[in-house]
This record gives structure tokens, C-alpha cells and sequence, in this order.
């Protein structure tokens, strides 16, 4: 346990120098050597815990925002989930944005759709338990609100003057929740 408590504490420490220098570099002009020097560690440490920036970058948001937003039971608390991650997204602007600017919008993407397709997948899921709609469908359907819910987030990041919080999440939770419930209860009429 302590190994792991250790851990988990040098991999945040290692996550608060990248994000120090984040603010005053480009992402693709750091390397390892001035977030090891700024956080006290040596090299061998930081290959421990990750491959290169990039997967400390991949890591920042899944221990900041993903496994928190898992959390949350997206059937009943769908818009306490939205808010708090449109919320993480404001107040880590700069950080995406310079994902956006050194990797383009594509890997952006990315980093949101894998851990997006997980928190999707479990909401249509649920929502299609004990119904008899064919499993590629579901897949499918993952997949789409995925695609759009990456799509937007990165749209709203990067426009300067982005629709407010307040309303994002109305949209957002309403055309979810009303579309998803409404696309499993007529998929099941559909496929059978």
C-alpha cells in the first residue's frame, strides 16, 4: 500500500511541474530533463511511472477529470457529470489547447473518445439492459454520441466566445438523456 500511496504521489508531483512548465512552453518544446529538474526527480523515475510527456499528458487527464466523471452514476446524475467536466475543461483550457496546438485536433480527440467511449458505453448499456437490441447497434450508437460528445468539447475549448457553461450543460444533458432513452426504446421495436 505504501508503494502505491508513493506512487501515486510522485506521478502528481511529476504532473505539477509538466503543467509549471506547460504555462511557459510550448508542449512540444518540453522534455523529461526539465520536468525532472523541476520536480526533484531523477530520469529513472519518470520512465517508471510514464513512456514519455506524452503519456503524462494522457495520464493528467484520466487522474484529473476521466476516473472522476466514472464515478458518477450518468443515468441519475448525467448533468453533475457534464458540469463537472465542462468545469475540469474551463479551468484546464490552456492545457488543451496547447494539446490542440502541438498534436492537432485529431489526438485531442483522442485522448477524450477512449475514455468517453467507456463512460458512454456503460450509460447505453444500462439504459439497454434486458432489452433485445443486437450488440454491433449498441456499439454503433457508443461510437456516435462518443464522436459528437469529443467533437463539441473540442469545438467549445477553442472558440473564444463559446456558448456559456450554463447553457453547454442544458444542451448537452438534455439532447443525451432525451436521444439516448428515446434511440433504445425505438431500437428494440426496430431489431425485432
Amino acid at each position: 500500500m505504501q508503494h502505491v500511496t508513493t506512487s501515486l504521489m510522485t506521478k502528481k508531483a511529476l504532473a505539477e511541474s509538466f503543467k509549471k512548465i506547460l504555462e511557459q512552453k510550448p508542449l512540444g518544446k518540453i522534455s523529461v530533463r526539465e520536468i525532472i529538474e523541476d520536480c526533484g526527480v531523477n530520469r529513472k523515475t519518470f520512465y517508471y511511472h510514464f513512456e514519455n510527456v506524452y503519456d503524462l499528458l494522457q495520464w493528467i487527464f484520466k487522474e484529473e477529470a476521466i476516473e472522476i466523471v466514472k464515478q458518477y452514476d450518468l443515468i441519475v446524475d448525467y448533468q453533475d457529470a457534464i458540469n463537472f467536466m465542462l468545469n475540469y475543461l474551463e479551468n484546464n483550457k490552456h492545457i488543451c489547447n496547447c494539446v490542440f496546438d502541438a498534436l492537432g485536433r485529431d489526438e485531442l480527440k483522442r485522448f477524450f473518445q477512449e475514455d468517453f467511449f467507456s463512460i458512454i458505453g456503460n450509460t447505453v448499456y444500462q439504459l439497454a439492459e434486458g432489452k433485445k437490441i443486437p450488440r454491433d447497434y449498441l456499439d454503433f450508437l457508443i461510437n456516435f454520441y462518443t464522436e459528437a460528445l469529443a467533437s463539441l468539447l473540442i469545438d467549445w475549448i477553442r472558440n473564444k466566445e463559446n456558448e456559456s457553461q450554463k447553457k453547454m450543460i442544458q444542451y448537452i444533458s438534455f439532447t443525451l438523456y432525451e436521444t439516448i432513452n428515446q434511440v433504445i426504446t425505438k431500437a428494440e421495436l426496430e431489431f425485432n
